[in-house]
């Protein structure tokens, strides 16, 4: 009898090691998803934060608008924040403070890219979602998101400033940093163009650096004036080159004789517009801009993918373009003296 129960409870034994060893591992908090992480957390405890170049300008103002409205649609705590002026080590310390906030996301419209990687590093190995704007080249994010393709946009302003000029005669073009990814491609991409589709035009000079500062524009289109006094065309990539381009082009007499385009925003080039000193502002609704890329960083928390061709529900983003981890809308808008009305920012 003794061997017989003996028998039994090795059996038992037996078979309760084998259903541990069969049975699924417990997770452990590494293993917790995106998508878990964001469904155990109410949306009011999510904290999202946009770092721009900064915060003084209106392009960024409007911008914070567009995060604004995405915290009242989501429930999310979606705050804006950036240095006082457009300086890249200013905007560095905003980003590692940022980062020491510890946000479930973390938005940044670089002033210089390659000043904040480390950094942003730093973000995505504390597990926060990295998403950059107009940082196409960027390293060490999940995505950028563009408001359009870049070379397409430069060759379109050439276009228009090519048209403006009567195809032909010198020009010159402003950047506001020699290392704004977008700026320079925008740059690079129109004058590639001008070269194969207009060769009556000629750039005088180098990229023209103005630090986003309207004044420095002015000065340097003053001085460009001086030393080609037979310019006929500027192009502006900063949102306030156009503005001081066109402040020392009016104030030299000159708006009916040179062609001005770029990126701007009424707010800053509309009495300019008014004038003809400015003859055409090109940008994208920075609000929307803002949007989404806080929408695109809450997607990703949620576990969704992004693909190709998808609609992000938002205007201009309506029909993606997926290159690498670069998301292109299609969102820019021509703007002149007979239509700024529509367009209040």
């Amino acid at each position: 009898m003794r061997k017989k129960f003996y028998l039994i409870g090795t059996m038992l034994l037996t078979l309760i090691l084998l259903l541990v060893a069969c049975a699924p591992a417990a997770p452990t908090p590494t293993q917790t998803s995106p998508t878990q992480a964001t469904e155990q957390v109410k949306p009011s405890e999510l904290k999202f934060i946009t770092v721009v170049k900064s915060v003084a300008f209106n392009w960024f103002k409007r911008m914070e608008t567009g995060i604004q409205q995405f915290g009242k649609d989501t429930g999310i705590t979606a705050v804006m924040q950036g240095p006082s002026k457009a300086d890249a080590a200013l905007q560095l310390q905003v980003v590692e403070d940022a980062i020491a906030q510890k946000p479930n996301a973390l938005l940044v419209v670089p002033f210089q890219t390659e000043t904040l990687e480390p950094a942003l590093k730093k973000a995505m190995d504390q597990g926060i979602v990295v998403i950059s704007h107009e940082a196409s080249n960027a390293q060490n994010v999940k995505y950028d998101v563009e408001a359009f393709d870049n070379a397409a946009y430069g060759r379109h302003l050439m276009d228009e400033l090519a048209k403006r000029m009567n195809y032909e005669g010198k020009y010159v073009v402003f950047v506001g940093s020699l290392s704004s990814t977008s700026h320079n491609e925008w740059v690079d991409a129109a004058v590639a163009w001008q070269k194969e589709k207009y060769p009556n035009m000629q750039l005088v000079g180098t990229k023209n650096e103005t630090g986003d500062d309207t004044q420095k524009a002015y000065q340097i289109m003053k001085d460009l004036l001086k030393t080609y006094p037979d310019i006929k065309g500027v192009q502006g990539s900063s949102a306030v080159d156009v503005v001081g381009a066109g402040q020392a082009i009016e104030e030299a007499g000159l708006q009916d004789k040179i062609a001005v385009v770029g990126t701007s925003i009424p707010s800053y080039a509309g009495e300019l517009l008014k004038t003809g000193a400015v003859d055409l502002i090109t940008c994208w609704d920075p609000a929307t801009a803002g949007y989404a890329m806080n929408k695109v960083a809450l997607m990703i928390l949620q576990g969704e993918k992004i693909v190709d061709g998808m609609d992000l529900g938002i205007p201009g983003y309506e029909k993606i373009k997926l290159v690498g981890k670069v998301i292109y809308g299609s969102a820019w808008v021509d703007i002149d003296k007979n239509n700024m009305d529509q367009y209040p920012f």
